[in-house]
């Protein structure tokens, strides 16, 4: 009996060995790296073979088929052989797909994807729907498919996901935006990220649905010749009025809500309109804006010392996500900016700097081309520092009370920071300590 293989054995390799397991497959789990401790007892306990830090490719070379972990590219040499020796490599989403008949929605886009997939989570379990979270954020879909029999799957989607998709054929795909972001992974061509993004919607039909970004660029230049079957809904910021949104002729209230900023009016069209399609109840949809609370390190609200509000954005790694965190804060922010840069262009931030910068406090390695760009338009001091706790300190002493200090990087976490959540993590703490003083 040929082996089923499974390459890489984080949530998503896991998730899939496991579902193949059930499905009566005989299983084998290899990772290049070293497999966590919770994962390597998982495997154990489940008798499901695996091995770490290599990769057996004879043994690989032979498999029934192979599912890849999201962040394999598939330019690796061990891909290129499987394809080459005619074995078929697909990613877990692809998998999982095959073994479920309940609803999926499926989310993508450059930015947002984790808020509104939080947010319509939370609204259709508020609405007492049968739904269940997974995807790029909790649990891998193949784990929920194999251990958690829910009529509706509501999915968050990365580019690196919807790469190892096939016949992958979501019920409602959402696609909330497209900015540059991973242009490394598709030889930094910004059509060939685009067009993995628009793999969500391959396969759709006139029973699906497509929302999208009609006020987004490249969706609109794309969407034509890359969206065939599917019955297509725009969603456009002019539905969003004075912290009110008009949906399916229905009125929502989000200006008491955790949900601020125009790019979090954007999100909760889409999770509201596809709440709505889902049969949710309108007055409980409204109950589940009012108590939704978002993931730590987006626009995540820390203290408030002297007047002095701390706002966590660790996740913003890349300019657009910045970009919004600026724009949801009305003035007097300082700004802590500054991380692995991955050749951004900062042209867009510059009239909010201006307008609403009052000091910048760069964290980072080397902050030069920050420096060169925002610098003149900052109304008071720049400077640098090399730590979290630095920058907290800085920041706190430059700020007067109604200020806003901010940390919304714009950049990737990798020259101080293990990831994004160690740099907020850091900061938080930072904070506390001057709480606490």
């Amino acid at each position: 009996m040929k082996e089923l293989v499974v390459l890489g054995a984080g949530e998503s390799g896991l998730g899939a060995a496991l579902l193949a397991q059930k499905e009566g497959f005989k299983v084998f789990v290899t990772d290049s790296g070293k497999i966590k401790e919770a994962y390597k007892s998982e495997l154990e306990n489940n008798g499901i073979p695996y091995e770490e830090g290599q990769h057996d490719e004879s043994r690989i070379l032979k498999a029934l088929e192979v599912i890849k972990s999201p962040g394999i590219p598939d330019k690796v040499p061990l891909i290129k052989e499987l394809k080459k020796a005619g074995v078929s490599v697909i990613g877990e989403v692809e998998f999982a797909s095959r073994y479920t008949t309940a609803k999926i929605v499926g989310i993508t886009g450059s930015n947002g994807k984790t808020t509104t997939t939080l947010l319509l989570f939370h609204l259709l379990k508020t609405a007492g729907l049968n739904v269940v979270l997974g995807g790029n954020v909790g649990v891998s879909f193949a784990r929920n498919v194999a251990f958690d029999n829910r009529s509706i799957h509501v999915l968050e989607l990365s580019s690196f996901q919807l790469d190892g998709t096939r016949d992958f054929r979501p019920d409602i795909a959402m696609m909330l935006n497209i900015t540059p972001d991973h242009l490394d992974r598709y030889d930094y061509k910004m059509e060939n990220y685009i067009a993995s993004k628009f793999l969500i919607t391959q396969n759709l039909t006139d029973k699906d649905w497509f929302l999208f970004n009609e006020e987004d660029a490249n969706i609109m230049q794309n969407i034509e010749q890359l969206t065939i079957g599917a019955q297509k809904k725009a969603i456009n910021s002019k539905y969003c009025i004075e912290g009110h949104l008009f949906v399916g002729g229905l009125n929502f209230e989000i200006r008491n809500t955790a949900l601020q900023g125009q790019h979090n009016a954007m999100n909760a069209l889409f999770a509201l309109e596809t709440a709505l399609r889902l049969g949710a109840d309108p007055q409980q949809l409204q109950e589940g804006l009012d108590t939704f609370k978002n993931d730590p390190h987006r626009m995540e609200e820390v203290a408030t010392i002297n007047g002095i509000t701390f706002i966590n954005d660790s996740k913003a790694t890349n300019v657009d996500a910045t970009f919004y965190a600026l724009d949801a804060i009305k003035e007097n922010i300082i700004w802590i900016v500054g991380g692995t840069d991955k050749g951004n262009d900062y042209q867009p931030l510059l009239p909010l700097v201006e307008q609403k910068v009052k000091a910048m406090v760069c964290m980072g390695l080397d902050n030069q081309k920050l420096i060169n760009t925002f610098s003149t338009l900052v109304k008071g001091s720049t400077m640098e520092v090399k730590s979290a706790k630095a920058a907290v300190k800085e920041a706190f002493a430059l700020a007067q009370k109604g200020d806003t200090i901010l940390l919304s990087p714009a950049c990737a976490s990798f020259d101080l920071f293990k990831n994004y959540i160690d740099r907020g993590e850091q900061f938080k703490a930072a904070v506390f300590e001057i709480k606490t003083q």
